[in-house]
């Protein structure tokens, strides 16, 4: 097996356009929760998002290209930008040995609800000649592709919130195994619009407002929390084998070392312990043949939705996994503040963890003021921590369908 690095990382999210920004907002706790912006935002009952309010793609893309382009879409060729660039790679002709791995769980929702609302609402005959192209899922991709060049394996993985997580764990192996000497992998969700949130209304899976700090209505892990607030956004990591990278004169920011993938097999929206373990146990055995062992874990970016049931998992899960050690880990979700980015968000919160292991800092779960007593774990509450000694970082990412995507990452 080949060793595999990270040598860049952007990041398009409700808390900062850069993943510099992204992190100094999880680490002081500025929250992206608040009032959706949107039509027929008056219909909602649920009005909160971390919506992306001050991005701009007219900045970012040329206007004559902009209708080509879905706001999915524009999230990943940003936030590819910023990694390929932190990567110092050429600006062009990345050829067959390079790939782009990314994942999403719509794809174009814009692109899709307009055609719906010109054709129901509007009663119009016809809809806008570039919507299949932009609504399509692999549009994300094949952006990102077409900008630098890329011409090896451009795939798309929908595994909904698991998706980037497993775009980025399936880079990895094939880095790993020979296949291929670098990719861009990530993930790109933009689904807040009407349609799409009223039929998370309908799953009652959503954050309960609360009144007197909207922005504190995502509270993983805590008595009082009532679900998950719906994000926005992109992140994408350039994978480099290492010799490659070192030769190059590429700076390595850390190495994976592990990835497991499992199915629950069991419900379509119930996580169960058994398919979470056994996606870890995975990741940890093949961290070890990376001479990385379970205690070396320090902390672990939690999937943390919180949704009453799910958390309660999670919890458990990972105290089958880390027997002793468990009280000894430092644990946080960030999705308290960034939202629940779905197809984005295992690659975003990957580089949470990548970036509290540069800074031995780790970012704190917010608003977690009380604490549930199922879950009994260390969840850093509210302010972040200093972690001196650390080593090695997980990130889970547990997805309705039942798929679980676990990432471990090194200091290197």
């Amino acid at each position: 097996m080949r060793r595999v690095v990270i040598t860049g990382m952007g990041v398009v999210s409700p808390v900062g356009i850069d993943r510099r920004r992204f992190f100094e907002s999880l680490i002081e706790s500025r929250s992206g929760v608040r009032a959706v912006e949107l039509p027929l935002k008056d219909r909602l009952k649920s009005r909160l998002a971390a919506q992306i309010i001050d991005f701009d793609p007219a900045a970012h893309i040329p206007k004559e290209r902009l209708s080509q382009l879905d706001r999915f879409s524009q999230f990943a060729v940003v936030a590819a930008r910023e990694a390929w660039s932190e990567a110092r790679l050429p600006q062009s002709g990345a050829g067959a040995a390079c790939g782009v791995y990314f994942g999403t769980s719509i794809g174009g929702a814009a692109a899709t609800e307009a055609g719906y609302d010109d054709l129901f609402r509007k009663d119009l005959p016809r809809v806008r000649p570039l919507t299949v192209v932009n609504a399509m899922p692999n549009a994300a991709a094949a952006h990102v592709a077409m900008a630098y060049g890329i011409t090896g394996p451009t795939l798309t993985y929908s595994v909904a919130c698991a998706s980037s997580a497993v775009a980025v764990g399936e880079a990895y192996r094939a880095i790993s195994a020979g296949a291929l000497d670098r990719a861009i992998a990530g993930g790109s969700e933009a689904m807040l619009v009407y349609g799409l949130i009223k039929g998370w209304e309908a799953l009652t899976a959503l954050a309960t407002e609360n009144a007197d700090a909207p922005e504190t209505s995502c509270r993983p892990f805590a008595q009082d929390r009532s679900g998950l607030v719906l994000g926005e956004g992109a992140a994408a990591l350039i994978l480099e084998e290492l010799e490659q990278a070192l030769a190059r004169g590429a700076q390595p920011l850390a190495e994976i070392v592990g990835y497991g993938i499992s199915n629950d097999a069991v419900h379509l929206s119930r996580p169960e312990v058994d398919g979470q373990t056994r996606a870890m146990r995975m990741a940890l055995a093949e961290a070890q043949r990376h001479r990385v062992e379970l205690t070396d874990i320090g902390y672990v970016n939690a999937h943390g939705t919180a949704t009453k049931v799910g958390d309660r998992v999670e919890n458990e899960a990972l105290k089958s996994i880390f027997g002793d050690h468990a009280a000894r880990l430092a644990v946080s979700s960030t999705k308290a503040l960034h939202g629940h980015m779905m197809g984005a968000a295992g690659a975003a919160e990957l580089i949470a963890a990548v970036m509290a292991l540069e800074a031995r800092c780790v970012p704190p779960t917010a608003h977690l003021w009380k604490r549930d007593p199922e879950c009994d774990l260390d969840y850093v509450p509210l302010e972040a921590r200093r972690v001196p000694g650390l080593r090695a970082v997980m990130s889970n990412s547990f997805s309705f369908g039942g798929t679980n995507a676990v990432l471990i990452a090194t200091a290197i």
